[in-house]
């Protein structure tokens, strides 16, 4: 089977964001985020309120891909074997035996990630980081490709169990579903009358055009996209002066400023470019370092927010011509 070239890599992707778009109405940004992602061998974090189609984005995604997909619902009595996995004595064989969690998949959908407690959440660490599961000290490698899209919404507070910041920092992007337009709103009231069913993708005319080797392809792509130094120089200055806002207790670290660096350069890819621009880094700026900042409590009660900061920062650091 003949490896995709680049051009057929891009059009499968572009061709899966059409194919997203007959069950989801609008969220480009977050279908762009997704794809980003999946470029980068990121994870995504996806934040909105309840009803604003977070799930049956990443069940769309899922069915535009040839690709292993799983959903786990995340909740307070979940326990860290029922994500990775456990050891089952065989009565046959009279042994253990490894039975594989959920996590042993390509696309794993984290459904309301912050209702299960920490102990929980600490599981998916080491398979986001390290793309591998330990069990009684045995390491497991898991599928390639593999991604994590969590969901979680952000107005609901009691039940739930906020990320410690060295699991958000483990999320290339945090990106916020918005509530849909109006007129994307009367598309969607539309379609439900006219029979569709969110449960049932391909009664959609959801199906899969993309697959593996399409990714590989893109990948190697962006991995030769171009970044020159001075553009190099422009995502340092922007997470350094995160560290030195005043608004921020927390600023970005040079993990937050190589994925700053890895999407802005998927992106520059996907858009047709084989070299990253100052524009490009803007474009992803806010998904890629909101959660990765923390705001002083002073700040926050006067009702700043990581985006607006950031979109300070962004104003005032000198842009490389």
């Amino acid at each position: 089977m003949s490896v995709p070239s680049a051009e057929s890599a891009r059009n499968a992707l572009e061709a899966m964001r059409l194919e997203i778009s007959k069950a989801v109405v609008g969220q480009d940004a977050a279908v762009t985020g997704l794809v980003v992602a999946l470029l980068c061998r990121g994870h995504v974090l996806l934040e909105g309120v309840p009803g604003v189609a977070k799930t049956l984005l990443v069940r769309a995604l899922a069915a535009t891909l040839e690709l292993d997909t799983k959903r786990l619902q995340f909740t307070p009595d979940l326990m860290p074997s029922d994500v990775t996995g456990s050891l089952i004595y065989d009565t046959r064989a009279a042994e253990f035996s490894f039975q594989p969690g959920p996590v042993f998949t390509n696309l794993l959908l984290a459904d309301e990630i912050n209702r299960t407690p920490p102990k929980t959440q600490a599981s998916l660490l080491e398979a986001m980081e390290e793309r591998q599961v330990s069990v009684d000290g045995t390491p497991r490698k898991l599928p390639d490709p593999f991604l994590v899209a969590a969901t979680q919404n952000p107005i609901e507070y009691e039940g739930t169990y906020p990320l410690p910041e060295a699991q958000l920092d483990r999320f290339l992007l945090k990106l916020q579903v918005p509530l849909p337009a109006r007129d994307e709103e009367i598309d969607v009231l539309t379609r439900h009358t006219e029979g569709f069913d969110p449960r049932d993708l391909a009664a959609a005319g959801v199906t899969a055009v993309a697959g593996p080797d399409d990714l590989e392809a893109a990948r190697t792509a962006v991995a030769a996209t171009s970044v020159a130094p001075e553009v190099v120089g422009y995502v340092v200055d922007i997470c350094r002066a995160t560290r030195d806002s005043p608004s921020f207790t927390l600023g970005v670290s040079p993990r937050g400023a190589t994925a700053l660096l890895s999407s802005a350069r998927a992106w520059a890819w996907l858009i047709g470019r084989d070299y990253v621009i100052p524009d490009d880094i803007k474009s992803f700026a806010l998904p890629t370092l909101r959660h990765r900042v923390q705001l002083r409590p002073e700040a926050e009660m006067g009702g700043v927010t990581p985006d607006s900061v950031i979109n300070s920062i962004l104003a005032h650091v000198p842009v490389p011509r």
